[in-house]
């Protein structure tokens, strides 16, 4: 009598690594390399001052259509990618931010520079900007999102760690067309990577957002049902709207989030945020220090700290957004920023003092620390518009940076220094800090209103 034969089942294989993980790796080097311009406009400002004869107030403006364009293009880009898929929108703007950096060598008027700088790269930064984290945690990551957002926007900050030294060297000797090309270059050589292994959602691997959990079979798995089936996302899936024109999803969300009080609480804040980061520090710490004395390339080292101090900072406001009420730690990170702005008319000098590393190492910690708690109330507040929603609150973030590089320009034209413009910064942020501690704990996702395609 034969042995009843038995049917082995083989275990289902496991992946080591999420797929998700791959693609939060490549998400940061394409924000590294679309950060490199994000430093240079402060590096280059003095040499194109020095070439062409230039004002400031020239030069800040490029900046500023720049952040403009930075800022305004997000939104949009958060409904492109929904649209056309991450990667192919990723690829474009690294394409942009390369040739508008590039073609900067060959300009020799000042509206050159308003369609390189101001253009071109704000477009393709624009849609590189911090929305972009926010999406891939949003579409990629069922829990550790706000770890995950605090790890790539610290890319930006990686960027200029990468860029900022050899920028300033380069723009000394060679000069700064050099600087330029380099910045081009970072940008584009991380399109191959893009294309090959940024993936535009879970579903085209296969697999269910990280830290997601399959929907659970239903009593009557296998046999007709009778009554209405259930309906609803499985846990971490979204309920994703019927694709549509970019630009009316945009419009759509803002006209739905602007009805939320929260929405412009966000948008007070963040404006200050830009404004007192990319606007003023980024744009304008190197040409002040410039003035007192100090050599472009020390400032520009310093700057870098800020840079690595960033990276720890942000992951580590990543982690505690998981764990602490958002409302508090922006609340916490303003009012430190600001006190942070208030004494640095103090500290500049012509050589570095102890109480400078000091400023550049809190100011560090705290430079975009801000992104990961304002991008969870979005997606508690907005739910699977969050991502959009946060574009626009970017947006906010990059107009108040634009008018901070514009008027700091203009003050230090004017004065022939920056410290009034040091000062008002620091009473915006107390301000922010307010805003900030004013957000409702109990605000909630608001109901939907569909608004016709």
């Amino acid at each position: 009598m034969n042995a009843p034969e038995t049917t082995v089942t083989p275990a289902p294989v496991r992946r080591r690594i999420h797929p998700a993980w791959t693609v939060a790796a490549v998400a940061f080097l394409a924000l590294v390399g679309a950060a490199g311009f994000r430093a240079a406009p402060g590096v280059l400002m003095v040499p194109l001052q020095n070439e062409f004869g230039w004002s400031t107030t020239v030069l800040s403006a490029a900046v500023s259509i720049n952040l403009v364009l930075f800022g305004l293009t997000a939104p949009f880009a958060a409904a492109l990618m929904e649209r056309f898929g991450i990667r192919a929108v990723t690829a474009v703007a690294l394409v942009l931010i390369g040739a508008g950096s590039a073609l900067t060598v060959l300009v020799t008027q000042s509206w050159q520079i308003l369609l390189t700088w101001g253009l071109l790269i704000g477009l393709g930064t624009g849609s590189m900007a911090l929305v972009f984290a926010a999406t891939i945690a949003n579409t990629w990551f069922a829990k550790s999102r706000g770890l995950v957002i605090g790890i790539l926007t610290a890319g930006s900050a990686a960027g200029q760690l990468v860029f900022l030294p050899f920028i300033a060297a380069l723009a000394q000797d060679p000069g700064w067309r050099q600087a330029s090309l380099l910045i081009g270059a970072g940008a584009l050589a991380v399109v191959p990577l893009v294309l090959m292994f940024l993936k535009n959602s879970p579903a085209d691997v296969g697999v269910l957002p990280y830290g997601a959990t399959p929907p659970a079979p239903g009593p009557n798995a296998g046999t007709e049902s009778s009554g209405p089936e259930p309906t609803g996302p499985a846990a971490g899936q979204e309920v994703q709207e019927p694709r549509r024109n970019a630009a009316v999803r945009a419009l759509q969300v803002l006209k739905r989030a602007s009805k939320v009080r929260t929405f412009w609480a966000l948008v007070a804040g963040f404006a200050i945020c830009g404004a007192t980061t990319n606007g003023l520090i980024g744009t304008h710490f190197i040409p002040s220090a410039h003035d007192h004395g100090m050599p472009e390339t020390t400032a520009a080292g310093l700057l870098a700290v800020v840079g690595l101090f960033d990276i720890i900072g942000t992951i580590a406001s990543g982690w505690l957004t998981d764990r602490f009420n958002p409302r508090i730690l922006l609340a916490v990170y303003y009012q430190f920023r600001g006190i942070g702005l208030l004494v640095l008319p103090l500290l500049l000098s012509a050589t570095v003092q102890p109480s400078m590393i000091v400023f550049v190492v809190i100011y560090g910690l705290d430079w975009v620390a801000t992104v990961p708690p304002t991008a969870a109330i979005c997606r508690q507040v907005f739910g699977a518009d969050g991502s959009v929603v946060f574009g626009w609150v970017f947006a906010a973030h990059q107009l108040g940076a634009a008018a901070a590089a514009l008027a700091a320009g203009a003050v230090r034209d004017a004065t022939g220094q920056y410290t009034y413009a040091w000062f008002a910064a620091a009473a915006m942020c107390t301000i922010a800090a307010v805003i900030s501690a004013s957000i409702r704990k109990d605000a909630r996702k608001p109901e939907s209103v569909p608004v016709p395609a």
